[in-house]
Order: structure tokens, then C-alpha cells, then sequence
């Protein structure tokens, strides 16, 4: 849907008619050719005869030899008519990258940036990454040089788009708000109405994407004013309106915009699109009602419309809805046969709806009982799940580092500025001095002063510059290994509460009445288990925002060892018990010793997967006048080579889920503790942390 509106960036509503071709041979001078040739090409492209638009530019191409700005147009009308027909992508990017060598030759800024920017889009279609990440370094250099306000309008949208097909929505906004900006200083016209309209619905697309239904209206609503005189971009907003309202369960706006689409009069390549995207979203409605009939009625002409549109972005989004609603009538075999066929070029267009049609697919699998088959694709499903789920996460980081970092930048900015300010009278008073100065040995004496000063300033400042430097360095790592144990420790709770939860939806003809009595107070408790964890891990948060320092106060070893309990309630067949006779309290920073308690703890029973009589002991105690507290389990044992990270600080471990053994040594030497491990084989393992 996002790639078609795109289209019209550029090219939007063109007059049809038609045009006989020049007689050049009348034509004097190789210029008057040109030109006259060149109009014919640009009437044939408005009438959108694409085929003889081949033909024209071709000759064109031919006649311009040695004319480096016109070849420059005529490769870029050839690889338009390419593109425009039936998506010839390939051969429409060899093109435009003709029309780019060639504006480039002739310095010709406007015909540069056309080829550019639909050089960036052919690219996308190709799926050539590398090309387009390229082509997007250039296009920023262009920017950064460029006075021509008709550029940064074009440029800055394709730089916004390639960010948007990254899943960079934030960034994506940022550059196309720059794009409206300049558009709306160029000289006003329809067609650059148009494209305004456009901008603000690609914004409103990706406020779609972040969930943001509310913000999309808001946009969408910019785009009205822009839009109203084309009915063909018209009707492709009522879609983005019925992709805001569907999640927002808003039925009579999802009737108002399904039935304004069907009165618009529409070119019949985009007709088909917008009816068959316009009933999915309806059938999507329904199907989240639970009104399947309803569903199915709407994916069915979903799909018809689909086909007869030919876009296989859009045959693979009706197929997928189709799928679902299927599933959901329980026509299991019909679901997965439509479900493979939406998954072959789902990925390519919209890893969501990829993850989505794979987890329908495993669904239906099991449901027919056929495990292996649901495994295979519940694989799929989760790899690419947890993917988008790390590249959301990546994306925050990205997003808060960014915002730090133009925070300190103003900040230096400033400095400079005041310290400017003082140069500059500094300067001031030197041409003041220099008039009373009676001979020219005491004007190089003072000259002399003043720069011996300024490098001794100048040196002072680099040193400082250079521990601030070393300052912001160690944050970031330590920000780092912050995230890691937010991470670790909220996501393995959950993650056995979503087993309970699970297993008691999936399998509730496994579970008798007194099991499934104990599961619900179990998951009551764990759910209340998992909420204090949260709010102590985020209260822990707020606190440490400015710096992450541990801070020391008195601990009772009892609390440490009762939240411990509850934090790892959910694990049932493991013994694990806390021995604490003496009652002991410690000095120390309470959260960071929860984490490393937490992360043995966790450790512990990953080592005792395989253990028969699985058992956990936590020890609290004092010996020769040094307060300890040591975990022992009876799993199987290992090397000490296996536990190189706790005293090695070049040895790394990888982390494929919770931290490594080298951050629980970073955060016990944090507090001023150290790490010993006994480790026996078949007979288990003893970590004792030593308080100095």
C-alpha cells in the first residue's frame, strides 16, 4: 500500500491526450530538435502510453549524443516508462542510473535530483540494500551542499523513505516534516499540493505502524486540504483512515470511509487495490469481533479484488486475512493451503505480516494434530518475532542515545559560545593595549604573554575535554550492562508466567480441578511476584537515570532472600531453600546484590535441567571475622576453565539469554565483593560471594 502512494510523489495528475510526433527535419539546429523532441517524450509520458514511451526516449537518447543534460532526461523518461509498466524495475534502475551519470556530467542539479530519488525507490523494489545504502550516503552530501530548496524538498522525502522502510518511523517523521517544509516554500500548484497531501499521509502511515491511531487522524486530517482535488490519492487515505479506525474499534467511521471509497472514480490499476485493501480492513473488523461470517464475506472480496489488481503486496495482505478468517472457522486445510501461498512474498513486503501468517500456519497445524509441521513454522514465527522484538528495542536505545547526544552537543555549543564571547573581548582589550604601547619590544613582549596563555588554556581545555570524552565512554557501557540486567531479570519471569498461562489456555483437558486450582494461585501469585519485581527493577531505574553508582546502606540478608523466593516462586520442581541462622546484615547496595543473587539463582537452575532431585542452597554466614553468602547445587558440576569470566577481566562470555559471568564479576567488584567457585563433576557446584 506504502509503495504504490509513493509513486505519486513525483508524478501526479497528468492530462491525457494526445500528440502527433515532430517533424525534425524542418527543424534547423540541433537544440530546436532536442527541445521539440523532448516535449513530444514528456506528452507521451502525460498520456501514459508507456510501450512508445520506450521507443521515444530511445531516440531521444540517440539525438542527444554529446548533449549531456538532455540524455540525462531522456534515460530518466525511459526508466520511468520501465517502472511504470508493469514494474520492469530492473531494467527501469539501470536507466536511471544512466540519467544520473549524465546529469552528473552536466551539472544539471534538477535532473540529478529526479534521478536520485527514483534511483533510491528502484533500489528498494530490488531489494538491492547495499546499492540504496550508498545512493542514501550521496543523497546526504547532496543536502548538506545544496542551496536549492527544490532538491531538499525532494531529497530529504527520499532520504525519510529509506528510513521508513527500515522501520526507523521516528527518523522516517524527522525527515519528511523537513521535505513538507521546503515543499511549502517552492511556487504553489496542484500537483505540489498533491505531494504535500501525500507527505503528511506517509506520516500518518508510520504513526500507523508505532500504534499511534490518534497522531495518524491527526496527520491524515493535515493531508485533506492537500488532497481534496484528486480523487485517486483521496481514496487511498480513506484506506489509512480505515487502518487507524479498525484497531480503534470504531465501527461507524470503518462504514463512512469503506463506503466513500466506493465513490471515487478510479484508474482501474488502482481501483482493484483500494476496494480489495478497504475489505480486508473491514474483514480484519469483524474477524477481531469474532464475527467470522461477517470476516469471511469481506476477505472473500478481499481476495477477488486482489487478484484482479495484480499487486502482490496487496494479493499477499488478502491472502493473509483470508487465512486467518479460515483458521478461525475452523477450515483448517483451507487456511494453511492460502496462509503458504501469502508467506512466499510476505517478507519481502512486511516482516509483521510475515510472523503473523507464520503463527497462523503453526496454529493450524496443531490444530489438525500435526506437530511436526506446527513446530517447523512456530520456529519461523519465533525467529522473526524476536527479531522485530529487538530491532523495536535497538531502535529505542538508538533513539535515547540520540537525544543524549544532541543534548550534549547544545550544550558544547553553548560553552563555545561563552568562551567565544570572552576571546572576543580578550581580543578587545589587546587592540585597546596595543595604542598605549610607547616601542615595539614591549608589543612582541605582550603579544608573546597573550599567546603563551591561550596555549596553556588551549591544553587545559583538550584535558578536559579528553576525561569528559573518557567520562561519557564509561556511562555508556555502563548504561550498557544496566539495559542487560533490565532485561535478564523481567523477561525470565514473564516468561514463565506465559507458560502458565499457556498451558492452562491451550491444554485444559490436562489439567484435573485440583491441579488447576494450584496453577491459578500459582499464577496469581507469580503474577503479583512478577509486578513487585517490576516496580523494584524500575524504581531501581529512576534512580540510577543520572548515574549508575551503587549506593551503600544496611541490608537484612532475610528481605535479600525472601524476595529472592518469590522472585523464582514459579519453578516447581527444583528444592530450593535459604539458611540464614545468624540473621545476618550487610553493608551493601541492595539491588545490586539482588541482581547477582537473582542471576546465580538463575544460573543454578539452568544447571540442574537434567538433575534428578534437583536441590538449591543459599547459605548466610560469617567466617574469620568476613561475612558470606554462598549457593551450592547438586547439578553436574564443570571445569574451572568454565568459569574463566569471574577472574579473567579480558575473558568474554556471550549472552544468549541473562548476563554473562563477566558483568556478575563487574557488579560484584562494583560493591567491593569477590566471587569463588568450587566446582565438582556429578557432584554440583558452590559460589560463594565474599564481603570485604
Amino acid at each position: 500500500m506504502r509503495q504504490v502512494l509513493f509513486l505519486f510523489l513525483l508524478f501526479i495528475t497528468f492530462s491525457v491526450f494526445g500528440q502527433q510526433e515532430p517533424n525534425l527535419a524542418r527543424l534547423k539546429t540541433t537544440d530546436e530538435k532536442l527541445k521539440a523532441w523532448l516535449k513530444y517524450a514528456k506528452e507521451v509520458d502525460n498520456a501514459e502510453n508507456y510501450p512508445k514511451l520506450v521507443v521515444v526516449a530511445q531516440k531521444g537518447i540517440e539525438l542527444s549524443k554529446k548533449h549531456n543534460a538532455y540524455t540525462s532526461k531522456f534515460y530518466f523518461l525511459k526508466g520511468k516508462a520501465y517502472e511504470f509498466n508493469n514494474n520492469q524495475n530492473k531494467d527501469a534502475a539501470i536507466n536511471y542510473e544512466l540519467a544520473l551519470e549524465y546529469a552528473q556530467k552536466a551539472r544539471h542539479l534538477k535532473n540529478e535530483t529526479s534521478a536520485l530519488m527514483r534511483l533510491s525507490y528502484a533500489y528498494y523494489a530490488l531489494n538491492e540494500t547495499a546499492k540504496r545504502e550508498k545512493l542514501i550516503y550521496y543523497i546526504k552530501k547532496v543536502l548538506d551542499t545544496t542551496k536549492s530548496t527544490y532538491t531538499k524538498s525532494v531529497l530529504y522525502g527520499s532520504v525519510g523513505e529509506y528510513y521508513l522502510d527500515n522501520a526507523a518511523y521516528e527518523t522516517f517523521i524527522g525527515y519528511q516534516l523537513k521535505a513538507i517544509n521546503y515543499k511549502k516554500q517552492l511556487e504553489k500548484s496542484v500537483a505540489n499540493d498533491e505531494v504535500i497531501g501525500v507527505s503528511y499521509s506517509q506520516i500518518a502511515a508510520a504513526y500507523t505502524k508505532m500504534k499511534q491511531y490518534n497522531k495518524a487522524i491527526e496527520y491524515l486530517n493535515y493531508a485533506q486540504p492537500y488532497i481534496k482535488t484528486s480523487a485517486y490519492i483521496s481514496a487511498f487515505s480513506c484506506n489509512y483512515y480505515l487502518q487507524c479506525f479498525v484497531p480503534l474499534k470504531n465501527l461507524d467511521s470503518i462504514k463512512k470511509y469503506y463506503n466513500l471509497i466506493y465513490t471515487y472514480p478510479d484508474k482501474k490499476d488502482s481501483l482493484f487495490l483500494n476496494l480489495s485493501f478497504a475489505n480486508r480492513s473491514v474483514s480484519e473488523y469483524y474477524a477481531n469481533a469474532g464475527q467470522i461470517n461477517a470476516a469471511f464475506n469481506y476477505a472473500k472480496k478481499a481476495v477477488t479484488l486482489a487478484q484482479k489488481s495484480t499487486d502482490e503486496d496487496i494479493i499477499m495482505e488478502s491472502n493473509a486475512i483470508m487465512g486467518r478468517v479460515l483458521y478461525e472457522k475452523g477450515e483448517y486445510k483451507k487456511a494453511i493451503e492460502i496462509l503458504k501461498t501469502a508467506s512466499k512474498n510476505a517478507l519481502s513486503f512486511d516482516k509483521e505480516s510475515f510472523v503473523k501468517i507464520n503463527k497462523k500456519l503453526s496454529q493450524s497445524y496443531a490444530a489438525l494434530g500435526l506437530w511436526k509441521e506446527a513446530y517447523h513454522y512456530n520456529e519461523i514465527y519465533s525467529k522473526y518475532s524476536d527479531e522485530m522484538m529487538q530491532e523495536s528495542a535497538k531502535q529505542s536505545i538508538a533513539n535515547a542515545e540520540a537525544r543524549y547526544q544532541n543534548k550534549t552537543k547544545q550544550q558544547k555549543i553553548q560553552n563555545l559560545s561563552s568562551e567565544n564571547t570572552i576571546k572576543n573581548i580578550q581580543i578587545a582589550d589587546a587592540r585597546k593595549q596595543r595604542l598605549y604601547l610607547i616601542s615595539g619590544l614591549a608589543l612582541v613582549a605582550i603579544i608573546g604573554l597573550l599567546l603563551f596563555r591561550q596555549n596553556q588554556i588551549r591544553k587545559k581545555t583538550n584535558l578536559k575535554l579528553q576525561a569528559l570524552n573518557q567520562e561519557l565512554d564509561e556511562a555508556n557501557k555502563i548504561k550498557a550492562r544496566f539495559f542487560s540486567i533490565l532485561n535478564h531479570d523481567l523477561r525470565s519471569p514473564i516468561s514463565n508466567l506465559i507458560h502458565f498461562l499457556h498451558l492452562q489456555k491451550e491444554n485444559p483437558e490436562l489439567i484435573d480441578e485440583e491441579t488447576a486450582q494450584r496453577m491459578q494461585t500459582k499464577i496469581i501469585s507469580g503474577a503479583e511476584n512478577l509486578l513487585s519485581s517490576m516496580e523494584d527493577i524500575l524504581l531501581w531505574s529512576k534512580g540510577q537515570m543520572e548515574n549508575f553508582k551503587p549506593h551503600f546502606k544496611e541490608i537484612e540478608v532475610k528481605s535479600i532472600f525472601e524476595d529472592t523466593q518469590k522472585h523464582f516462586s514459579g519453578i516447581e520442581k527444583i528444592e530450593i531453600s535459604f539458611e540464614n541462622p545468624q540473621n545476618i546484615i550487610l553493608h551493601t547496595d541492595e539491588n545490586y546484590l539482588k541482581t547477582i543473587i537473582r542471576n546465580l539463582t538463575g544460573n543454578a537452575i539452568k544447571a540442574l535441567d537434567k538433575t534428578q532431585n534437583p536441590k538449591i542452597i543459599w547459605k548466610a554466614g560469617q567466617k574469620d571475622n568476613q561475612f558470606y553468602l554462598s549457593i551450592t547445587d547438586n547439578g553436574p558440576g564443570g571445569t574451572q576453565e568454565k568459569f574463566k569470566a569471574l577472574y579473567d577481566q579480558s575473558e568474554v562470555i556471550g549472552i544468549k539469554s541473562g548476563l554473562g559471568l563477566h558483568l556478575i564479576r563487574d557488579l560484584a567488584n562494583a560493591i567491593n565483593c569477590k566471587i569463588e567457585v568450587c566446582s565438582k563433576p556429578d557432584l554440583g557446584t558452590t559460589f560463594t560471594i565474599l564481603f570485604q
